[in-house]
């Protein structure tokens, strides 16, 4: 039964549903491991030689500045539309399965040099293909600097940056207590960083290595992807000769009890062979799984 068909009932959330259905250790894991100690982390690489040909043509055909990080999106977007466990987060200790997908990525209000960094959140569908994902993505930034004015969150960092540290640390605690028991408005949900089905960072120049980010206590998202530099590797290819290659890096970060390790570790896998062949991306997925209810 499609999420959009599903009424909610009660100890569901504004931003997803509650699975009732697990077993019980699945049921009793958040109560028994913190969110300090379900932080799970692997390193991957993808080769770039046919995904840069793929970007370039791609550019030709009127998709200027489509890059690794709209493949990367992308590539998620589809992964959960196959694997939905990846998209559940853990919220006042249950387990929900959120209602749509939200890619939260990290950009620059304007191409000054000095100009300071924001987050936007993107929503997409299980069957958006690159081509949707790219607009999206280019319409949400486009928007967000059009905007002067400052998100929810970033004035609520101004505030608390000129309050005394007492008083800060007792406002975050009451937002994460709000947090906890659904209390939250709709507009905060919408707007936070910090809630979502995924935080990707491009960490950017040539020789940048991957560095893994942590689970933040706040708010629920269950996986950061974060992306390196491109880098140059000899290896042998399948007549035994050595020949130089180019890859990218990326470490992904994940929250170990919304789903097992044996289905993350094939959702993973379905990532990277997105990655790796992004042609797959043009057309949208001939099916879309469904999370338990």
């Amino acid at each position: 039964m499609p999420d959009q068909l599903y009424t909610q009932r009660f100890g569901d959330r504004k931003e997803g549903r509650m699975l009732r259905s697990l077993s019980l250790g699945e049921h009793m894991a958040p109560y028994f491991v913190p969110r300090d100690d379900a932080g799970r982390c692997f390193t991957d690489s993808v080769e770039l030689g046919g995904i840069e040909e793929w970007l370039r043509a791609r550019r030709e055909e009127n998709l200027p500045g489509l890059g690794m990080l709209h493949l990367l999106a992308a590539a998620y977007v589809r992964t959960l539309a196959l694997c939905p466990g990846l998209n559940r987060f853990i919220s006042g200790q249950r387990l929900y399965a959120r209602y749509g997908i939200e890619v939260v990525m990290a950009v620059k209000r304007s191409q000054a040099e000095r100009e300071g960094e924001s987050t936007v959140k993107v929503a997409f569908s299980p069957e958006d293909t690159i081509y949707d994902v790219y607009r999206r993505i280019g319409e949400r930034v486009d928007a967000l600097r059009a905007d002067e004015r400052r998100s929810r969150w970033e004035r609520m960092a101004g505030v608390l940056t000129g309050l005394p540290g007492p008083l800060a640390k007792f406002a975050v605690w009451s937002v994460h207590l709000l947090d906890g028991f659904d209390w939250l408005p709709r507009g905060w949900l919408e707007d936070s960083p910090f809630h979502g089905s995924v935080m990707i960072a491009d960490l950017g120049g040539p020789g940048a290595p991957c560095v893994a980010r942590s689970l933040n206590r706040f708010g629920n998202l269950p996986v950061l992807i974060s992306m390196g530099g491109r880098r140059r590797a000899f290896v042998p290819d399948a007549s035994g000769e050595v020949a130089e290659r180019q890859y990218i890096d990326y470490s992904v970060v994940f929250d170990g009890r919304i789903a097992d390790p044996l289905y993350c570790a094939g959702a993973f896998r379905h990532l990277k062979r997105y990655l790796g062949n992004p042609a797959l991306l043009e057309l949208p997925p001939e099916r879309v799984a469904e999370d338990v209810f």
